[in-house]
């Protein structure tokens, strides 16, 4: 169920951090505490659905992760779960992961539905398509956004979903490059779409949605309409470069970029990195508003 991989269904808070300062006024902390609530429940159903969809992948994946020395060890893999307890455990969190959503707000069972059926068309089919597996990866995490957003009933600025977006094929593009670097030439033998990459390509895809990620975030600070007008978001973007900064070198210097929920979860300065930039972006909504 990879309960490390949760962090990522984080970027469910995005609707509520982004909107706070709307919600900040005497009077309106109830409100802000139940939609804090509904976000968090939205969060642990993402973590049901998307554990499900794991439980799919390393079912179908289980030949080719016998072969990869960090994967063999899933339990799937491994032979420790057979394949009858994983679809029936995959079945039974789907039916109620997805009638929970439905009860919760309608529109976030419909983004939730949209998540997994693109979340198993890559397992089954669409990973192995070159450039189009990372976009796909990276449509799950806006969708994660869109989920945050239509739970609450609040809008949100299209830059964001633009960062979100790039963010993620930063993630997605240094995922690949980890996963071709550490397969010691067993690479079309562990993963099948790594004989369409290389390094050099990877390398200059990374840095173009490097910049993008970059650029994208500082014309939102300083544009987008729910920020306060006095432009205190851009105090954030030197923050978030060296959060980009940081990935790019673990991602180069230390072959990280296989697993990013283990370099968030075991690099102190990432992590630190982030939660600087999270208290910096309340502070700032709630002070400059």
């Amino acid at each position: 169920m990879r309960p490390r991989q949760w962090a990522k269904n984080g970027i469910i808070y995005f609707a509520f951090i982004f909107t706070i300062n709307e919600r900040w006024d005497i009077g309106e902390w109830a409100e802000s505490l139940e939609l804090f609530g509904i976000a968090t429940a939205a969060f642990f159903l993402f973590c049901m659905l998307s554990s499900a969809t794991y439980l799919i992948n390393d079912l179908i994946d289980a030949p080719q992760d016998r072969l990869h020395p960090l994967k063999r060890f899933r339990p799937i893999a491994a032979g420790e779960i057979s394949p009858r307890q994983a679809i029936g455990m995959a079945a039974g969190m789907f039916a109620v992961g997805i009638g929970l959503s439905f009860l919760l707000e309608v529109w976030f069972g419909v983004v939730v539905l949209v998540y997994l059926v693109l979340t198993l068309s890559y397992s089954m089919k669409l990973k192995q398509i070159a450039v189009i597996d990372v976009l796909v990866l990276s449509t799950g995490y806006v969708l994660r956004a869109v989920g945050g957003a239509v739970v609450i009933q609040v809008p949100i600025s299209l830059w964001l979903y633009a960062v979100t977006s790039l963010g993620a094929m930063l993630i997605g593009f240094g995922k690949r490059r980890g996963e071709l670097a550490g397969s010691d030439g067993a690479a079309l033998q562990q993963r099948h779409v790594l004989k369409h990459y290389s390094g050099t390509l990877l390398n200059l895809l990374i840095v173009l949605v490097s910049v993008g990620v970059f650029f994208t975030y500082l014309v939102y600070t300083l544009t987008a309409s729910n920020l306060p007008d006095n432009r205190t978001m851009a105090l954030t973007v030197p923050i978030m470069a060296f959060g980009l900064y940081r990935y790019l070198h673990l991602l180069y210097h230390h072959n990280a970029g296989e697993t990013p929920e283990e370099m968030f979860l075991s690099d102190r300065p990432l992590m630190a990195t982030v939660f600087v930039w999270l208290a910096t972006v309340v502070v700032v909504l709630v002070l400059a508003r």
